[in-house]
């Protein structure tokens, strides 16, 4: 496994996309997004997630890569919560097909959306769920912050019907949390958890990351031990992407502080192995689910759906993201939201959908991001005959190294070579193949 590693551990997407957002290069005008959602949402057994980007915290977590807003000024909740009700009046005022129109699932992510007070998280959910009816069994899930969720924001949420909730957790060790500056006693993460149960959530996510500075065998150890004392539903057991070029705070801390490869590797196969032993399975790229997990049973009927935000147990046609930096997509397009909330909330005052950017999917992008999409969720694929000669080359040397095995069309990764799907998945990369990046792009797959 080290000679596998030091071989193979290059730089590569995590495919939540394809193409991946560097590679996106046709951006849609306006009038195609509005018209793209038009004609997926017209048919009356579509279906319809929304994503709202909730970008505050109050502190800033080293090891962070997502879009946020470093503030504990909280005067900030106002104008951009108007400004999110203002963006879903622009989309139902220009998409017909929105009006009426039933929301299958609601997902709140950031940032911190725990962030938002109880009057400012009830009146946007309120205001959402006014506009767009959910359907009979809707699913609602958000993200939160242990150190920030408050008992009273948890009823709230169960009042509005939100069922599924994710813990950024990261990892218990105190030095660890130290260095990426997220001092998160385990106290505050058993009383959310316990707490969440109590309420009637039955599905209860921890994010845990693995390859972070100073973390060792012994520490890994003890941060999946005490989950294991809480006993989450699902697990998301992340790999550290180490992207200083894109993340400045990631500076913080030096390569040097970081676990080698092989060590790293090590880390999740601790974790893995502790996990599998109290009954967890690992149902896709660093994810894990308990057997009762409509994830593990979506896993199980070939069900599982994978996007931006990660694993899902069902899959819609349309996700309509808003929200600074929030990414929609359509079965034909990708676009994103401005990033910055200040030019966000500008286009919006303006009264302009704030797109920055998108892509507009070719039929071999759409053929490629279904096979990527495969491969991530069942860890197997067919592959069209008009690719397959390609395929195959490029894979050559892994199928030696007993990573991947063919059978007629069939590609399947077997288990050693679970640690390589990032690199794996490359090969139908038409994008990036074609790339010849002069400066580092994605963090290393290993």
């Amino acid at each position: 496994m080290k000679h596998l590693l030091e071989k193979y551990d290059t730089p590569a997407p995590r495919y939540t996309s394809y193409p991946t957002v560097p590679y996106w290069t046709d951006s849609p005008t306006l009038d195609e997004c509005i018209q793209s959602l038009e004609t997926h949402l017209t048919p009356k057994e579509s279906k319809l997630a929304l994503y709202l980007h909730i970008p505050f915290c109050e502190t800033l977590c080293t090891f962070c890569g997502c879009n946020t807003s470093i503030t504990k000024n909280h005067t900030v909740e106002e104008p951009y919560v108007k400004a999110l009700k203002t963006e879903l009046n622009l989309y139902t005022d220009k998409v017909n097909s929105l009006k009426g129109k039933k929301l299958s699932e609601l997902h709140l992510g950031g940032g911190s959306p725990t962030y938002l007070s109880d009057y400012h998280l009830e009146s946007t959910i309120d205001y959402i769920l006014n506009k767009l009816n959910p359907t009979e069994n809707p699913q609602y899930s958000i993200e939160v912050d242990p150190r920030r969720t408050r008992v009273s924001q948890l009823k709230l949420l169960q009042k509005l019907g939100f069922r599924r909730i994710s813990l950024g957790v990261q990892d218990f060790d105190p030095e660890v949390q130290r260095l990426v500056n997220r001092i998160q006693p385990f106290e505050l993460t058993e009383n959310i958890t316990r707490e969440a149960r109590a309420l009637g959530f039955d599905s209860i996510n921890f994010d845990l990351i693995y390859g972070l500075p100073k973390q060792t065998l012994d520490s890994m150890k003890y941060s999946i031990e005490r989950t294991l004392e809480l006993k989450p539903d699902r697990i998301a057991f992340y790999s550290y992407a180490h992207v200083p070029w894109i993340k400045a705070s990631q500076r913080l801390f030096t390569e040097k502080d970081l676990p080698e490869a092989t060590v790293k590797r090590d880390l999740y196969e601790t974790g893995r192995l502790l996990l599998e032993k109290e009954g967890y399975r690992e149902i896709g790229m660093d994810h894990f689910a308990l057997p009762h997990d409509k994830l593990w049973k979506a896993f199980n009927t070939n069900q599982l759906h994978r996007n931006f935000m990660g694993y899902s147990d069902s899959r819609t046609d349309v996700m309509l993201g808003l929200g600074s930096s929030s990414i929609s997509e359509t079965p034909d397009l990708f676009f994103q939201n401005q990033k910055l909330e200040m030019k966000y909330r500008k286009s919006l005052l303006d009264g302009i959908i704030p797109i920055l950017r998108g892509h507009k999917l070719t039929k071999s992008d759409q053929m490629r991001k279904q096979l990527i999409l495969d491969l991530m969720t069942s860890w197997k694929v067919k592959v069209p005959n008009e690719i397959k000669a390609h395929v195959y080359q490029f894979l050559s040397e892994m199928e030696s190294d007993q990573l991947v095995k063919w059978q007629e069309n069939i590609l399947t990764v077997t288990e050693l070579g679970k640690p390589f799907l990032r690199i794996i998945a490359m090969a139908f990369d038409e994008k990036l193949q074609l790339s010849q990046p002069t400066k580092p792009v994605f963090s290393k797959a290993i």
